[in-house]
């Protein structure tokens, strides 16, 4: 099994939706991201402005992808296909994605329901939960210097 993470273009709009739409915890369909706001034109004009999202390939497919919103210092979006959890790709997703708003900010969040595994998944990765939001979600914050020391001594 071949993992490759690389910047999204615009080809891989139709993916990303697909991607979206089949996971199972934090589900939502086409019609429930348009009222949202999440179309495909939006998703465009966010590739269009700035690099803010990436695709997990595995064998040269679509797996997973994550998402920023680099002028709010968010990470906006990370999902991956049922079939491929637990392989890494959420956790080589969420480096590319902390990675580029780390060299913007000091402090980066999301958003996640408390309840869910992607919040076990995130306390994993280092994010800690700062504050208790309506509806059972959560808001989690790494710092810059401290995602520095969760990295790997170099090797001489």
């Amino acid at each position: 099994m071949q993992i490759t993470i690389r910047l999204a273009k615009t080809a891989d709009i139709d993916a990303i939706f697909h991607i979206r739409t089949s996971v199972r915890e934090n589900h939502l369909s086409r019609e429930q991201l348009t009222q949202m706001g999440i179309t495909p034109e939006a998703i465009e004009q966010a590739l269009v402005e700035a690099p803010c999202i990436w695709i997990a390939e595995v064998d040269g497919a679509p797996a997973g992808f994550s998402m920023a919103d680099s002028e709010d210092a968010c990470v906006f979006a990370a999902f991956v296909l049922p079939q491929f959890e637990g392989q890494g790709l959420g956790r080589c997703l969420m480096e590319r994605v902390e990675s580029f708003l780390f060299q913007q900010h000091e402090t980066i969040w999301l958003e996640t329901a408390e309840a869910s595994r992607a919040s076990g998944f995130y306390r994993k990765l280092g994010w800690r939960c700062v504050e208790q939001l309506p509806e059972g979600d959560i808001r989690m914050e790494k710092c810059r210097q401290q995602a520095d020391t969760q990295l790997p001594a170099p090797l001489n």
